[in-house]
């Protein structure tokens, strides 16, 4: 793949993880604010959109198959990848439930604080797996997001929703923080997973592997959606809802739409990038996130959110200024190699 178009796949792939990433949990939340309470329904929803990807991969197809590059097939994904996929796309699945539970019971301001601190476990697991390097910058991110995170789990008295108790409060607080570190430890799963295939890496491979991954986790939600009868509570549900039944169903789909847009801005990210660039995208479009929180749901946002929000931003910029003066030194060297 040329330079220009893997800038290009790039910047497309942030934009559509900024715009899964931004208007997905505001949809999740809006469904549980109005009504909604079938939480194996809402995270089902997060990864049932993965039939849209067959859309980008028929496009790669004949894009490849234009250029005239022998040997192209519609489907190259071999089955020594479908296995560690679909080990992945079950932990998706789990992770979905733990995120959706806890944004069942957190309003949002507070479940993205949380989920911010997936920046962190991702540069732990980056660091065991694909062998990121750690640096004082990298260190210093991750001491501050998990500060952040821990000055919410003391000052949480006024955060509670009404009508529910500290203990569904807390039980959401840490499947929250649960779901970050499971998908902290997915994205470099997927970087490895990456490297270590027996075959060549290219955009088309990577949506196909999201395919298998998105696919075993709906499986495992619609198998939650099975056993706890929310597809017989739908149609009850919809009539219940506060915004009207059409409403419930648009807010259903424009779910699975955002968050597929999420999940596959996050493949081309890691394919162009790395699994630590895309928890940086990810954690760094936390203060759009708590602004939209305060504008449409009247989150409150008082003084240990304020600190918090100050803690991950610190924590972001640490990590990309030691990003900026890594890539730095390391055209320095080179061209002090060259040179000599």
């Amino acid at each position: 793949m040329s330079k220009s178009m893997k800038r290009f796949l790039l910047v497309l792939n942030c934009f559509m993880l900024s715009l899964g990433d931004s208007g997905g949990p505001q949809m999740q939340r809006l469904y549980f604010v109005k009504g909604g309470k079938r939480v194996w329904l809402s995270s089902c929803l997060e990864t049932a959109g993965w039939p849209f990807l067959l859309i980008p991969i028929i496009i790669s197809y004949l894009y490849r198959r234009n250029k005239g590059i022998p040997g192209i097939k519609l489907v190259s994904i071999r089955p020594a990848l479908i296995i560690p996929c679909a080990l992945i796309g079950i932990l998706t699945g789990v992770d979905d439930y733990m995120y959706s539970y806890g944004l069942s019971r957190l309003p949002v301001s507070t479940s993205a604080l949380l989920i911010s601190t997936q920046l962190a476990f991702t540069a732990g697991f980056a660091f065991l797996l694909v062998k990121q390097k750690f640096t004082s910058y990298t260190i210093n991110a991750v001491f501050l997001l998990c500060l952040g995170a821990a000055i919410l789990a003391f000052h949480t008295s006024s955060d509670r929703p009404a009508n529910e108790s500290k203990k569904q409060y807390f039980l959401g607080f840490f499947m929250t923080l649960g779901a970050a570190a499971l998908y902290g430890f997915i994205l470099p799963a997927i970087e490895l997973m990456c490297k270590k295939a027996k075959q060549p890496i290219n955009y088309s491979l990577v949506m196909e592997m999201q395919v298998v991954m998105s696919f075993f986790a709906t499986v495992v939600c619609a198998i939650g959606m099975v056993v706890n009868h929310d597809f017989t509570a739908i149609p009850r549900e919809a009539e219940e809802f506060e915004l009207g039944i059409m409403m419930y169903y648009i807010t259903l789909i424009l779910n699975g739409v955002l968050w597929q847009l999420f999940f596959l801005g996050a493949a081309g990210v890691i394919f162009c990038g790395s699994s630590l660039l895309s928890g940086v995208i990810i954690s760094s479009l936390l203060p759009l996130t708590e602004t939209f929180a305060v504008l449409f749901f009247h989150d409150k946002f008082k003084v240990e959110k304020g600190i918090s929000l100050a803690l991950c931003l610190w924590g972001f910029n640490s990590y990309f200024y030691g990003e900026f003066q890594n890539t730095k030194n390391k055209k320095e060297a080179s061209n002090l190699d060259s040179s000599q």
